[in-house]
C-alpha cells in the first residue's frame, strides 16, 4: 500500500475518532457550537479522506510510468484538504460564538482550500476512470 494511501487512511481514522468523541460531547450538552466541526470531521475528515486514499491505491493504472497519476498532486490534495479541515475546526466555534470578519474569512479560506483539494483529486484521478 502506497505511503500516500496509508497517510490518507490513518488520518481518516484519527478524524473518525475525534468526531466520535465530539459526538458524545455534543449529545451530553458539554460543548456548544461544534456541530459543524463534527459534521466536517465525519464528512471531510473521515469519509472523503478514506475515499481519496483508497482511490489513489485501487483505481486502474494511469500509465505504466505513472500507475497512480501524479504523487505530488496526491500530496497537495492531502495537504489542502487537511489544512482546510483544521482551519474549519478552528473558525467554526469562533464564528458561532463571536462572529467577526476574521472568522468569516477563515471559513472562506477553509472552504477554498477544500475545494482546491477536491479539484486536484479530480484532475489526478480522472484519467484512471476508463474501460478495460
Amino acid at each position: 500500500m502506497p505511503l500516500l494511501t496509508r497517510t490518507f487512511i490513518k488520518t481518516a481514522m484519527v478524524c473518525l475518532a475525534f468526531a466520535l468523541v465530539l459526538g458524545i460531547l455534543l449529545a451530553s450538552g458539554v460543548t456548544n457550537g461544534l456541530f459543524p466541526v463534527y459534521i466536517h470531521l465525519l464528512v471531510f475528515g473521515w469519509l472523503t479522506q478514506l475515499i481519496f486514499g483508497v482511490v489513489f491505491w485501487m483505481f486502474p493504472k494511469y500509465s505504466v510510468e505513472k500507475p497512480r497519476g501524479s504523487e505530488a498532486l496526491g500530496w497537495w490534495t492531502y495537504a489542502l484538504l487537511n489544512i482546510g479541515l483544521l482551519l474549519r475546526a478552528i473558525a467554526e466555534p469562533i464564528q458561532s460564538t463571536r462572529p467577526n470578519p476574521l472568522g468569516g474569512w477563515m471559513l472562506i479560506l477553509s472552504a477554498s482550500l477544500q475545494f482546491l483539494s477536491g479539484m486536484l483529486f479530480v484532475i489526478n484521478s480522472w484519467g484512471r476512470v476508463k474501460e478495460k
